[in-house]
């Protein structure tokens, strides 16, 4: 037997309809908010991520799914959704649109990662992305979305917390002062760090070694190191957030693992899910589309994983929607009122209502038998006599209740 690759699962129909649930939901706030679905490919250059996400970045350097193709050319699995949809908004020429340009995805994604619990090395992201606005506005707007998003769903307990992490400009000031006090420890840190002490000492807030992370807890806060412009923006987001009476915790080490965010970044947070506490996450990147060879253009975004949100949501008692079942089985009980059943079962299909009939031979008694387990809401037995009065005695299996409806008419019930 062939078995599934380690850090994938399948889902299966018992499982199915709550991804349904979260996928429409998704869609609906999208709706709500004016976002419109964006589709790219699953594989991408490899270079989009090396420019977009980062080299120094734990997800270009140990995650990435990577492979030469038959032409010779390094392409990737997409690792996340934005810097995908960052290129196709280059690509196709959107800069020229009214802005901003709201997007959204649901997408696949992978990671070579241990799997664990809401962490699969193939997972599915929902993502908003706007493009074109630096207004501290549209930041609030897009972490209200998310939280909506999580409301909608459900979903209790989660905590907001935000941070800004600045320009370049002050960027740079902040990155002297993390060199500075990174130097004396940098023997005593792991060679992860110690290579992203060149190149990006930012990331090394972000490292998972227990022995980096005690030194790191004691760096020097980026919100200290703000210049004026990043400041107010960071403050008129949270007077905005109040407004809209969203609480939440201003959290200086938030700096998100990907390279290319700027200004805010913001995490909804929940203890019910293990040590992958971050249930939705994103960030303003102001200088990815540059970084891509796009005009320079603000933008900002967020993205939620699916599998994480469904094992929160399990996890706490979320309450899905009931999985759809029959309104009606239809049980015949000799060919010839088979062959009505399958005929009834047509016209009720075409006026969408969920209708079964037999489909395996079985016996009256036994096509009741499976129509119980099912789940069917509804059953009528059609024999002779049914064919002959045009009528069907309708059972309605919750409580047991029965009322004659014409076959003609037996859409009408039901819608």
């Amino acid at each position: 037997m062939i078995n599934i690759p380690k850090g994938t699962k399948d889902v299966l129909p018992a499982q199915s309809y709550k991804w349904q649930f979260i996928e429409e939901t998704a869609r609906s706030v999208a709706k709500a908010f004016n976002f419109r679905e964006v589709r790219t490919p699953v594989f991408e250059h490899t270079e989009l991520f090396q420019r977009g996400v980062g080299e120094t970045t734990d997800v270009v350097n140990k995650e990435m799914y990577t492979f030469e193709d038959k032409g010779g050319r390094s392409v990737t699995l997409k690792p996340e959704g934005t810097a995908g949809v960052a290129r196709a908004f280059i690509e196709n020429g959107l800069a020229s649109s009214p802005m901003p340009v709201k997007t959204y995805y649901i997408t696949p994604a992978f990671r070579y990662e241990r799997p664990q619990a809401g962490r699969l090395r193939e997972f599915h992201q929902f993502g908003f992305e706007a493009f074109g606005s630096a207004s501290a506005e549209t930041d609030a707007e897009i972490i209200f979305a998310a939280s909506s998003f999580l409301d909608k769903l459900g979903v209790k307990g989660v905590k907001l917390e935000i941070n800004s992490i600045g320009c370049p400009i002050c960027r740079n000031e902040y990155n002297k002062a993390l060199k500075k006090f990174f130097a004396p420890h940098l023997e005593t840190m792991c060679p992860t760090c110690r290579t992203r002490y060149e190149k990006n000492p930012l990331r090394m807030l972000d490292c998972k070694e227990e022995g980096c992370k005690k030194i790191t807890a004691g760096a020097p806060q980026i919100l200290d190191y703000l210049c004026e412009d990043c400041k107010s923006h960071f403050e008129k987001v949270k007077s905005l957030l109040t407004g809209l009476g969203l609480e939440y915790t201003v959290n200086s080490r938030i700096v998100r693992g990907l390279d290319y965010y700027t200004r805010t970044v913001f995490e909804f947070l929940s203890g019910e899910i293990g040590s992958q506490s971050a249930v939705c996450a994103g960030g303003r990147y102001d200088n990815l589309l540059s970084q891509l060879g796009g005009n320079p253009l603000p933008a900002i975004g967020f993205a939620a994983g699916i599998e994480r949100l469904l094992l929160l949501m399990e996890n706490t008692g979320v309450a899905f929607p009931e999985e759809q079942k029959p309104l009606i089985y239809l049980a015949g009980m000799d060919e010839s009122s088979r062959a009505l059943c399958f005929k009834i079962a047509a016209e009720l299909r075409k006026k969408g209502v969920c209708a079964e009939i037999d489909l395996m031979a079985r016996s009256v008694k036994a096509q009741l038998k499976y129509a119980d387990k099912i789940g069917a809401k509804h059953v009528a037995v059609i024999g002779e006599s049914e064919m002959q009065s045009g009528e069907v005695s309708l059972k309605k299996m919750s409580d047991g209740s029965v009322r004659t409806v014409k076959i003609d008419d037996l859409y009408k019930y039901f819608i």
